[in-house]
C-alpha cells in the first residue's frame, strides 16, 4: 500500500513525490507518457538536448525554489533574450530601448515614452477593454501592429480585440537597454538538461510508465491511500460540463548540417502570413557546447505551430477567459468534494505556470496537505 499516487510525472508530481518521500512515505509515481518530465522534457539529440514541448527557460527569484532545483541540477548561465522577426526585420524582444530605436529613431527614454504616450492618445485609450488596446496603451500602435498583433493571434487562433488584456500584461516593457527578457535574480538551463534534473528529484520513488491512471482508476486507488491528480481536470471527471479549452502546439524538428542556424535560441516571427510562431534552435541552450564542453557541428531547430486543441491531443495554454473560467469554478466544485484525490499542476488547476511557480506550488501543497 502506497502511501501516495501521484499521477503525472512533471515538475509538480516530481516535486510533490520528492518532498513525500524526504517525508519518509512510500510513493508510487505514474505517466501515461513513455517518459518522466512532462512537458520539460528534453532528450539528448546528437550531443543537443532538444526541448521535444518548446523552450523552457528556468527562471526564479525566489530562494526556496532556487534552493530545491539545485539540490538536482547545476545550471549554466543562459539568460534568455529572444527576437523578433517581423518581414526580415529584426527586433529586441522584451520591448526596450533598442526596440523602441529600431522601430523609431528614439535615443533616450524620454523619446520613447512621449511616442508611447503619442500613440496611445491617438488611439483613445484611457481604460483598456481587451488584448489589443492594452498593447497599444503600453507599447503604441505601431509596434503592437508589427510586433504583438500576429504573433498573438497565431499564437490564440483569436482577433487580439477578442482576447482579454491581461494576457499581455505580463510582458516586459523597459525604457532602458537591456535584452534580458525575465531580468530574474536566478535564470539558467539544467546541465545534462531537464530529464536528468526530474529523474534525480525521483530517484528511489517507484515509477511506472505507460500507465493511464484514468482507464485503471479502481485497482490503482487500491494501492493507495492518498492520490495526487496532475492531469486535466475536467478529463478526471468524463468532460461531465463539457471541455475546457487550450491552445495546444505543433512542432516540427530537424536536425541540420550546418553549425550555426540563426544565431540564437529563440526567434519570433510576428508576420501573420508565417505559419509558425517561433523557431528554436536548441543548441544555444548550451551555448553551442555539448555535455563535454566541446563545440557541436551541427545543429537542431523546432518551428512551433500554434492550434486549437480538441479532447485526445496534448493541452498547453489554458484559454482563461471568462467563459472557460465559470466551467473551471464548476469543476473546482467538483473537485472539493473528493476526499481521496487533490487536483494540482497547469492542467489540474487549469492555469498557466512558470517552472518556478509550480516548483512553488508543489512545495505550497505539499506543507498543506501532507498527512
Amino acid at each position: 500500500m502506497y502511501d501516495y499516487l501521484i499521477v503525472g510525472a512533471g515538475l509538480y508530481g516530481a516535486v510533490y513525490a520528492r518532498c513525500a518521500a524526504d517525508a519518509g512515505k512510500k510513493v508510487l509515481v505514474i505517466d501515461r507518457r513513455d517518459h518522466i518530465a512532462g512537458n520539460v522534457y528534453t532528450e539528448n539529440t546528437d550531443g543537443i538536448h532538444v526541448h521535444r514541448y518548446g523552450a523552457h527557460i528556468f527562471h526564479t527569484n525566489s530562494e526556496a525554489v532556487w534552493a530545491f532545483v539545485n539540490r538536482f541540477a547545476s545550471f549554466n548561465r543562459f539568460t534568455n533574450a529572444p527576437i523578433a522577426n517581423y518581414k526580415g526585420e529584426i527586433y529586441s524582444l522584451p520591448f526596450n530601448m533598442y526596440t523602441f530605436n529600431r522601430m523609431w529613431g528614439v535615443t533616450t527614454p524620454r523619446e520613447a515614452w512621449e511616442e508611447i504616450e503619442r500613440q496611445k492618445k491617438e488611439a483613445g485609450i484611457t481604460n483598456p477593454r481587451n488584448l489589443e488596446e492594452q498593447a497599444i496603451s503600453m507599447v503604441g500602435r505601431d509596434i503592437y501592429e508589427k510586433l504583438v498583433r500576429g504573433y498573438t493571434e497565431k499564437q490564440w487562433g483569436r482577433a487580439c480585440r477578442d482576447l482579454p488584456s491581461f494576457i499581455i500584461r505580463r510582458l516586459p516593457v523597459r525604457l532602458t537597454y537591456d535584452n534580458n527578457y525575465f531580468n530574474a535574480k536566478y535564470q539558467g538551463i539544467p546541465e545534462g538538461g531537464y530529464t536528468r534534473m526530474v529523474e534525480k528529484m525521483l530517484c528511489g520513488i517507484d515509477v511506472r510508465l505507460g500507465t493511464d491512471y484514468l482507464k485503471n482508476k479502481p485497482s490503482l486507488d487500491g494501492e493507495c491511500r492518498q492520490v495526487v491528480f496532475t492531469g486535466a481536470i475536467d478529463e478526471y471527471f468524463d468532460y461531465c460540463f463539457g471541455p475546457l479549452e487550450y491552445r495546444s502546439v505543433r512542432f516540427e524538428t530537424e536536425r541540420l548540417d550546418i553549425p550555426n542556424y540563426q544565431g540564437n535560441a529563440a526567434v519570433n516571427y510576428t508576420d501573420r502570413d508565417v505559419p509558425w510562431t517561433r523557431i528554436i534552435e536548441h543548441k544555444w541552450f548550451q551555448f553551442g557546447k555539448d555535455d563535454e564542453g566541446k563545440d557541436i557541428p551541427h545543429t537542431v531547430i523546432s518551428r512551433e505551430y500554434s492550434a486549437e486543441w480538441h479532447p485526445g491531443e496534448e493541452p498547453y495554454y489554458p484559454v482563461n477567459d471568462e467563459k472557460n473560467s465559470e466551467l473551471y469554478r464548476k469543476y473546482r466544485a467538483l473537485a472539493s468534494k473528493q476526499t481521496k484525490v487533490f487536483f494540482g499542476g497547469r492542467l489540474g488547476e487549469y492555469r498557466y505556470y512558470d517552472m518556478d511557480a509550480v516548483i512553488e506550488a508543489a512545495l505550497t501543497a505539499w506543507d498543506r496537505t501532507r498527512t
